[in-house]
């Protein structure tokens, strides 16, 4: 019998009168039965975070910090634990959730180190102007109130680490609601949060079904939404409520572009090696994971067979294994809907170079040529382990056609040129460029997130911590500057 896990109210555990099954994507079986609040007891969450609001941004910044050295800690002592919890319940391999565990770590850990440096201050004499004699003015920011956090699937640790480690750092309420088909990687998170002494109210961790979210959304008390996940949803959300402050992480299509001067035998190995790696490091089930190469005529023979290869290494099957490189999708719908789109393009006359096949609810890593412009897979995410190459003649065309999308999140440059780094940090439309790698690479400091219809605002914690917060003002007058 698998015993129910309690959800987080307001700093404390509680049930509600309903529960749902959580199952492995990969077997089916049940990795645990999480209960949902009423809609009572979410109205209870939201009111304990409006109600305490003052309170915690006026929390001394070594308790914040304290707390969130304390999850950091707790997560890298429970790390292995942690690691096959989500394997479970995302069919993640475990030797990417052990990383997903040490990228949340990190993020705790930053967030502690900038919870002590925030809200300084900046003093800015205002006697520049004969109207401010004797006037300095001294800027800090503040919680613009209660925060909505809402976490996707696919990193079910770290992402939800990305909404709550920002806003205990400035001392803004949090209300987090992990994805309901991996919910339990949050409850930890909940958990290790119970062991500190935070106020009451200010953080709470609540699974509630996707079909109830309007109401929270709606909610006034909750002025600031962080949402991770698809961009119909995300846009959806922030039309929704205009006067909010909506920070979207939506979705991409990556291109590694692979420029001509990234040309000897061990360059394009390193290139294939990588681009093959990350197109399906989770399954494709990554915002920025690669599904776009585009390669400059000059080397483009040469890499094509050794990304095949590549992508035909790839370990796939059981996601409990050490060995396995790809595992299977988070439900077998998102198979389905990854091979329909394999198959339009195979049909519109892509060329299909390996993998094309579905077992249940995984997906062959595959490769495929000569797409068709006008077809789903060259125009949406596909988020799933396909992987697409285009010909290009020259930089110019290359950045080109990376901008020929509807996303703009992260693009890879393989180059060694300087100066074309420096162009396609000019010309690439994109949040990130990463030079000499592929675009999956995240560092959980820096500044994420896109432009287009790959969303607003930057996670990364500092810049998350910007979002939570506004500039206010003070004004002293009748100073000897």
């Amino acid at each position: 019998m698998t015993s129910t896990h309690a959800f987080w109210l307001a700093g404390r555990q509680a049930t509600g009168e309903t529960t749902f099954d959580v199952t492995s994507p990969w077997d089916g079986r049940v990795v645990g039965t999480v209960s949902v609040p009423t809609a009572a007891q979410v109205e209870e969450a939201v009111a304990a975070a409006h109600a305490v609001v003052d309170e915690f941004s006026a929390t001394p910044a070594h308790v914040r910090a304290a707390a969130l050295d304390h999850v950091s800690k707790r997560l890298a002592e429970r790390s292995e634990e942690i690691a096959h919890l989500i394997s479970a319940e995302n069919g993640k391999p475990v030797k990417w959730a052990r990383g997903e565990v040490g990228r949340a770590v990190s993020v705790f850990r930053f967030a502690a180190e900038e919870a002590r440096r925030f809200n300084g201050g900046e003093a800015q004499r205002l006697d520049t102007d004969a109207g401010g004699q004797g006037r300095l003015g001294l800027t800090r920011r503040f919680p613009k109130g209660a925060v909505l956090g809402i976490a996707p699937f696919n990193f079910p640790l770290n992402l939800c680490a990305h909404k709550i480690a920002p806003a205990i750092a400035v001392g803004a309420p949090i209300i987090l609601k992990p994805a309901p088909a991996t919910p339990m990687s949050g409850l930890i998170i909940g958990e290790l949060l119970a062991e500190t002494e935070l106020p009451a109210g200010s953080w709470s961790v609540l699974p509630v079904p996707n079909e109830s979210m309007p109401v929270l959304v709606q909610d006034e008390r909750l002025p600031v939404i962080s949402f991770t996940g698809s961009d119909k949803v995300g846009y959806a959300i922030a039309e929704s409520v205009p006067h909010k402050h909506c920070t979207l992480e939506l979705g991409g299509n990556a291109a590694a572009v692979v420029l001509g001067d990234w040309s000897s035998d061990e360059d394009l190995d390193w290139a294939a090696t990588r681009i093959a790696t990350f197109a399906n490091y989770q399954g494709g089930q990554s915002c920025i994971s690669v599904q776009r190469v585009i390669a400059d005529a000059s080397v483009y023979d040469r890499l094509v067979p050794r990304i095949v290869a590549a992508v035909e290494q790839q370990g796939t099957g059981d996601p409990s294994d050490d060995a396995t490189d790809v595992g299977p999708l988070v439900s077998e719908d998102a198979a389905k809907r990854v091979e329909s789109w394999v198959d339009e393009a195979v049909s519109g006359g892509a060329k299909l170079l390996t993998g094309g096949t579905r077992d249940g609810v995984a997906y062959a890593p595959t490769v495929l040529g000569d797409l068709p412009a006008d077809v789903t897979l060259a125009c949406e995410e596909v988020f799933g382990p396909v992987l697409t190459l285009h010909r290009v003649e020259g930089e110019v065309e290359a950045f080109a056609e990376v901008n020929n999308s509807k996303f703009g999140l992260q693009a890879g440059v393989f180059t060694r040129d300087l100066q074309a780094a420096f162009r396609a940090h000019r010309a690439l439309e994109v949040g990130g460029v990463i030079i000499g790698d592929v675009p999956s690479y995240r560092a959980d400091q820096m500044p994420y997130g896109g432009v287009k219809q790959s969303g607003v605002g930057r996670e990364g914690v500092k810049y998350a911590m910007d979002d939570y917060t506004y500039e206010r003002v003070l004004v002293l007058t009748g100073l000897a500057l």
